[in-house]
């Protein structure tokens, strides 16, 4: 089994336990056959990057959010990665004054 498929599956129905759907329910909300979702996460399928993107968006993440997964804190830094996609360039540019700050003590 390839680490790819496996990851993918193991995203995928991560952030679909978090969003407490089932994988049938999710599958016919993005339109698909009520089998899909459930044939991604046992691994038989992947989707293309057309249904990665109708994934997340269904998921309310980025393809990023989806594909990266910090080592370190991961939680933590996975809602501090979505509150911040929320915040607009000049409150952005605050945030990072402070943590240029925090790294600098």
């Amino acid at each position: 089994m390839n680490n790819f498929e496996s990851f993918f599956a193991e995203r995928l129905h991560k952030f679909r336990s978090k969003k407490n759907v089932s994988a049938r329910e999710m599958s016919l909300a993005i339109g698909q056959n009520e089998n899909y979702i459930n044939s991604i996460e046992n691994k038989r399928s992947l989707p293309s990057l057309q249904m990665l993107s109708t994934i997340c968006e269904y998921l309310e993440i980025s393809i990023s959010e989806f594909l990266y997964e910090p080592k370190n804190h991961s939680q933590l830094i996975s809602e501090i990665h979505t509150s911040l996609n929320t915040l607009d360039d000049e409150i952005l540019e605050h945030v990072l004054a402070i943590l240029k700050s925090l790294n600098n003590k």
